[in-house]
């Protein structure tokens, strides 16, 4: 499995260098390794290479992997050979990302470059794009995808859509990545910026759980921050955000016992694979605590969707059980201990029969 990182975007046709640098040393203090760059508006070769350099070997030093996004009209302004991409070598750049595709050979031909750069396609197509650059033989280990981002808002992709493009990619092997938006960053490569997601839905939720939703997909390796500058706050919850197993923020009941605080946060989760529409369960906390006594308390309202429950005193052999509202319900036999964050419920979907998960108060 490859290991998920974290990027950020900045634009150096667009803002200022110091505070690029400054944006880099904070996301090299939260664990981030991806810097993704638009050289979409490049003219003049000299002030570019100069000004590009700079930061991308800046950010080299401090863990940074650079993509250049690129279209073919940057090659032409640039002077720049489809068969020489040493220019993009020489100022630093680990990846240059196709804005806009050639025709299958050109890109297949690229992949074989001999500055070792990988190209990153785009993924925001549902053609057989990718199919027929693989045709040609390509050089698959050095060919990554990453979709667009969307500044006007409504145009970003579906999630059906979003889900079928990168099912493409992902069945083929190939490494992926795709954008969220922060809620501070005002910066993109445009002079429209409503904020700069890959998916519609996710473009007004926090950060970190835009990221939680990519990563928990299984379809994207590599979440990037598509708008500068994100805030310390935001940069701090992505890197302490479980990239590898759903996690839930909780708001808890008054009355929640020790043994439950233990069950919700001490203890390993999973869904049981039997699933069912009415909860989701996760069952080994009633075999540990089975002579643990649990007093009935929040227990005679309706469950919501999101509510975390835990079998009371009353409900027999499922005992200290805890379970996952997915239809809403009354039971006096569970006590409900606290409640999934609302911006976190879409997450529910990706609590699959198996899935292991875990709870942050």
């Amino acid at each position: 499995m490859t290991m998920r990182q974290l990027g950020l975007s900045i634009y150096p046709d667009h803002s200022n260098q110091d505070a690029d640098k400054q944006y880099l040393l904070l996301g090299e203090k939260y664990g981030f390794t991806r810097i993704f760059m638009s050289m979409l508006e490049a003219k003049d070769v000299q002030a570019t290479k100069k000004k590009f350099s700079e930061i991308i070997q800046f950010g080299n030093r401090h863990g940074f992997a650079t993509t250049l996004d690129i279209s073919p009209r940057i090659f032409d302004q640039l002077g720049i050979s489809y068969t020489d991409l040493s220019f993009f070598k020489e100022i630093g750049a680990k990846a240059v990302r196709l804005d806009q595709g050639f025709n299958g050979i050109t890109e297949a031909d690229l992949s074989y470059n001999p500055e070792g750069l990988i190209i990153e396609l785009n993924m925001s197509n549902d053609t057989g794009y990718l199919d027929n650059i693989l045709s040609y033989r390509a050089n698959e280990p050095f060919l990554y995808g990453c979709h667009n981002f969307y500044p006007q808002v409504g145009t970003g992709l579906t999630d059906a859509f979003f889900e079928s493009c990168s099912k493409r990619f992902k069945s083929r092997g190939i490494h992926t990545a795709a954008f969220v938006s922060s809620q501070v960053g005002n910066q993109g490569p445009w002079n429209v910026n409503d904020g700069l997601p890959t998916r519609e839905t996710d473009r007004y939720l926090p950060v970190d759980v835009q990221a939680k939703s990519m990563f928990m997909s299984g379809l994207i390796d590599d979440v990037i921050i598509g708008n500068a500058y994100a805030s310390e706050e935001e940069l701090s919850n992505l890197s302490r955000m479980n990239r590898y197993m759903l996690s839930f923020k909780v708001d808890f009941v008054s009355a929640i016992s020790d043994v439950e605080r233990k069950i919700v946060l001490n203890e390993k989760h999973y869904r049981r694979g039997d699933a069912n529409a009415l909860v989701a369960r996760s069952t080994m906390s009633r075999v540990k605590y089975r002579e643990v006594a649990n007093p009935p308390h929040d227990n005679k309202e309706t469950f919501k969707v999101g509510d975390i429950l835990i079998g009371n005193d009353g409900f027999g052999i499922y005992k200290n059980e805890l379970q996952v509202v997915l239809t809403e319900h009354k039971d006096s036999r569970k006590n409900k201990i606290g409640s999934i964050r609302s911006e976190e419920l879409p997450l529910l979907k990706y609590l699959y029969p198996w899935a292991k998960f875990q709870f942050e108060a």
